[in-house]
Parts: structure tokens; sequence; C-alpha cells
């Protein structure tokens, strides 16, 4: 079933949902570039659940609400928005600053959802693990910061931007500053609140992230000592897009359940 563009009303935001495919709803929330379009991951996933893949809050297609300040605003939004869709047993599945927004969902009410999967989340800090200066960094390092396999960096490279694309990617950065400059990409209180999400929990990550090294990735783990860790060897900080038929392995495995 091919992926429908759909428009969505939730707390005077208007959200720009892809969707396609059937079966347990599957929930992607996108990182800081977006997802600006539907990539292979999506249509295997596709394969077996209703994946919705929206542009969160300020991202993308969607509105910028005068209302979003925080994280923890995005979170709000997207318990209210999952209960307008009466989605029930969600598969929540978050990469980077997607993965931020869903364990801050998490964190706050699981009622809706079967199982987290976390994929190079932003979030927490770890010792030892510096992450990538998102905001100082130029946009083609930034781009080669994406990927261990260069040639998917050069690929995504000599792509034209449109000015719509540059527009779209502007708004984006400003979203990320929004909510992401102070303290850099991370909430000193979500620790503490870890403990709370109670689905099964996977991470997943690259073992050559060079945005959020995968120092962090064990400091999860360790906050989260039931959640199981999946670190993907010759990968940067897409495993979803430079492994697509191993990550989608490992969600079906461990969502089809």
């Amino acid at each position: 079933m091919p992926f429908t563009d759909n428009f969505l009303e939730v707390d005077g935001c208007k959200l720009h949902v892809r969707r396609g495919g059937s079966g347990r709803p599957l929930v992607f929330l996108p990182g800081a570039s977006g997802e600006p379009a539907v990539l292979p991951f999506m249509e295997k996933l596709a394969t077996r659940f209703d994946v919705l893949v929206p542009d969160n809050p300020g991202y993308g297609q969607s509105d910028e609400p005068a209302w979003l300040e925080n994280i923890h605003d995005v979170a709000y939004f997207y318990l209210d928005a999952f209960a307008q869709l009466k989605l029930e047993n969600v598969v929540l599945i978050g990469a980077s600053m997607g993965g931020w927004m869903a364990m801050e969902i998490a964190v706050r009410n699981t009622s809706r959802l079967h199982s987290l999967m976390l994929v190079s989340p932003a979030g927490i800090r770890a010792p030892g693990a510096e992450p990538a200066d998102l905001f100082l960094l130029p946009p083609e390092d930034t781009v080669r910061r994406l990927f261990h396999d260069q040639s998917l960096a050069e690929k995504r490279l000599a792509m034209p931007m449109s000015p719509e694309a540059i527009d779209l990617a502007l708004k984006n950065r400003h979203t990320t500053a929004r909510l992401a400059w102070e303290p850099r990409l991370h909430d000193p209180m979500l620790p503490k609140w870890l403990h709370r999400i109670d689905v099964p929990v996977s991470i997943v990550w690259g073992a050559q992230d060079r945005i959020l090294p995968v120092g962090i990735a064990h400091e999860l783990k360790r906050l989260l000592p039931r959640a199981e860790l999946n670190v993907i060897e010759a990968c940067g900080h897409r495993p979803q897009e430079e492994k697509a038929e191993q990550f989608c392995e490992l969600v079906f495995r461990f969502a089809c359940k």
C-alpha cells in the first residue's frame, strides 16, 4: 500500500504525516533533519505495520506553533495526537531528536504504547562521549558525520537543493535550536524519570556514530537495564538508512510480538 500525505490539526498545530501499510500502528519520529521523502526502510516496515511518519512540530511541512517552547511541549503534543488518532498498542520508534521526543513521551504515559525503540537518540549525556555540536558544524561536515559509508554522504551532498528545501532546512535548524540549544541536546531531568518507562525498550546505535557517540548508548543501557542494546558495526548515525535491512529485521524481531 503506497504512502499517503495527510494533515492533522492537533492543539492548534497542523501536523504533516506520511502513512502507509497496515497492521499494528508504528510511529517513527524523525531527527533534526526530518525525513523529507519516503525511504526504503519505511516501505519495508509498512509490509507489516501501519506506519506513520510525522514531521515533528516546527519541522518540515508541519506548523511551527507559538506554544512550542521545549521538548516537553512536544511530548504532550504527541500524547494528544495519539489520542486524537485513537492509536493503541503503538510501536514508537524515535531517531536522534525524535528518540529524545520518544523518551519524553514514554516517561509521561505509556498507556498507548506497545514498545519503544530508540535509534541513536539525543536526550541524555554520558561521561567521555561528547556529542558533535550541530550548531557549529558546517552543513557539509554534518552530512559527512551522519554516515560511516561516505558514499552515502557524497550521494546526499550531490542532490540539488531547491529554494523550498533550503527554507525547510532553515526551519528545521531553527526548531532544533529552540528545543536543544541550552542545554545542548539533552534534558538534565530526563535520566531520573526513565524508570517510569514500563514497556519493552530496544536501543539501536551505529558503532561509528560521529554525531552522538556510542558511549551514550551504554549510558542509556545503564539507565534502562531491562532494555536490549543493539550496536550495529560499520554504521553511523542513521542505521535506518545506512543499514536499512538490518534495522528493519531488528524492528520485526523486537516489535512483532
